[in-house]
């Protein structure tokens, strides 16, 4: 017995010295910055690619995010299996997790999804569509409701992703346009729509990045050479009116006209509309919490700007906090709703209280793949990957000035493509930008921070891992992979003929010859596109 106790005795002195030691060690490495052997390399643009080519491989969203987030780890750990962990679960998900700007956001897409339970139990959504379906009379009109729904909402992208998604999901499923159509006609006019508004969170973001010059009027001035979202907004208008569908996409409309709006077997929410009830809820039920929802949160923008503090209107959105904003002004949005619907008595406040844990559960799938998202951009920042593309841009503006703008538009396309954020492609090459061209050549520095917004619009628009491309799903209810492989192929088509577009605006440099150009070569494509797939 006195032998198990010494030796006991002796492992358990032998355990604190060696957490002694290990804490000395990890305080020593954190007094010296630990900086990874793949810093700022090539390498650095790994684990995103991998989880990007895994997702659209497998049909599998979160195994495959949490590969690319783990050979993140692996790369910035140098495979050492602690720091992998460690670097993985603590500055990766918990650190996140802990970022106040992301809590906000996931907040608002709580709020939202318990607005929209509401909605829906109040009868507000089911009324719209009986409206609907008297006024919108056909597939196409259908279609273009939601576009011109998209493009009025105009504040935010994930705000416009859920508002739209939820208003127009009765009426396109009435009309029986897939889910798939349905999220990419939301995600095209969500990012595209809100990076050409003068008054939106990204105008915001935009000119908080250009130091030293007058950004509202950068802003401004480079609208006409945002080809990308431009002839996003024609290509959806022409691909409706002209009945164009081609890729995966093809398949998941010609399915929706005989009565499946989903194709694949994973149909989510498929069962949500037989849990709503009949109630006396009318149009006004659906209409008037949208209205309520998108003044508080221009109210909660502007609020967190300094509005109220002096700034002027614009200036408050410029600097304004677009994650506090929405979620104050969802959170202000939903207690008047509570309080309408009890007033009208379509809703008892019991009811109201047991959408809580319903609406919670509708994003739940959204709130994974966005934490997934966010910590796999969080493994290729402590990679350097910022770094790594802000040299090869330093590199490639020592020559080629007339091609610039076309190229940094690819690379804003494969950076936002691969971290799945825009505005962290803004941050990183305008700044670049501005610093080559101000003071020397002004229509070539505007042409080319429009081509950065338009290569980092473009990149978020394609990518699995983007939030807005996660949230265009979730406001569709259509099954993530689906909306990705169907809309990739009408994204690369647009950025194609932007890419020809910028060639053409870098010798030519004049807004009005190049945009109807642009134009017409998407009117060309499209066409050539319809008689191929008829031919076929």
């Amino acid at each position: 017995m006195r032998g198990k106790r010494k030796i006991f005795t002796g492992v358990f002195v032998f355990l604190c010295m060696l957490t002694c030691s290990s804490v000395t060690v990890f305080a020593a490495d954190e007094a010296a910055e630990y900086v990874p052997d793949m810093f700022a390399t090539f390498w650095a643009l790994i684990p995103p690619v991998v989880a990007i080519v895994l997702a659209l491989i497998t049909k599998e969203v979160y195994s495959s995010l949490f590969v690319g987030i783990l050979i993140g780890g692996l790369f910035y750990s140098g495979f050492q299996f602690e720091l992998t962990i460690t670097h993985v679960f603590q500055d990766g998900i918990v650190g996140v997790l802990s970022d106040s700007y992301n809590v906000g956001i996931l907040v608002f897409l709580v709020v939202l999804g318990i607005m929209v339970c509401m909605m829906n139990k109040a009868g507000g959504s089911a009324a719209f569509g009986r409206w609907a379906s008297v006024h919108i009379k056909s597939r196409t009109g259908a279609q273009l409701a939601t576009v011109a729904l998209g493009v009025l909402i105009f504040i935010d992208d994930y705000f416009n992703c859920l508002t739209v998604g939820s208003v127009m999901r009765p009426v396109t499923d009435k009309h029986n346009i897939s889910r798939a159509k349905l999220s990419y006609l939301i995600d095209a006019t969500a990012a595209p729509v809100c990076i050409i508004a003068p008054i939106s969170s990204w105008a915001a973001a935009v000119t908080g990045f250009v130091e030293g010059e007058d950004g509202f009027s950068i802003f401004i001035r480079a609208i006409p050479y945002n080809y990308y979202a431009l002839l996003t907004i024609v290509m959806m208008i022409m691909i409706i009116i002209l009945n164009i569908d081609f890729g995966q996409m093809k398949l998941h409309e010609e399915n929706a006209v005989k009565g499946d709006i989903y194709t694949t077997p994973d149909r989510p929410y498929a069962n949500a509309e037989e849990d709503i009830t009949e109630t006396k809820g009318t149009v006004i039920d659906l209409i008037f919490p949208i209205i309520v929802l998108i003044i508080c949160c221009v109210i909660g923008m502007i609020y967190t700007g300094g509005f109220f503090e002096g700034a002027g209107f614009i200036g408050a959105f410029s600097g304004s906090d677009a994650s506090v904003g929405l979620m104050l002004g969802s959170f202000f949005a939903l207690l008047i709703t509570i309080v309408f619907y009890a007033v009208r008595k379509v809703l008892r406040f019991s009811e109201s209280m047991a959408c809580v844990p319903d609406g919670f559960k509708a994003m739940v799938p959204a709130i994974l793949i966005l934490t997934f998202a966010w910590t796999l951009k969080a493994m290729t920042d402590s990679l350097g990957a910022a770094q790594f593309v802000a040299e090869a841009m330093n590199s490639a503006a020592q020559g080629l000035v007339s091609l610039l703008p076309a190229i940094i538009f690819l690379v804003g396309c494969f950076l936002a493509f691969a971290t799945g954020t825009s505005w962290g492609t803004f941050g990183i090459l305008i700044p670049i930008v501005v610093a080559v061209f101000a003071g020397t050549n002004d229509n070539m520095m505007i042409m080319s921070i429009s081509a950065c917004m338009a290569g980092a619009v473009c990149g978020d628009h394609c990518s699995p891992i983007s939030d807005t491309t996660i949230m265009a799903s979730a406001g569709a209810q259509c099954n993530h992979v689906n909306h990705v492989t169907t809309q990739l192929p009408y994204a690369v088509t647009v950025a194609a003929v932007s890419f020809v577009t910028y060639v053409i605006a870098g010798f030519v440099r004049n807004p009005f010859i190049c945009l109807p150009i642009g134009v017409a070569l998407m009117a060309g494509t499209l066409f050539a596109i319809k008689m191929f797939t008829e031919n076929k």
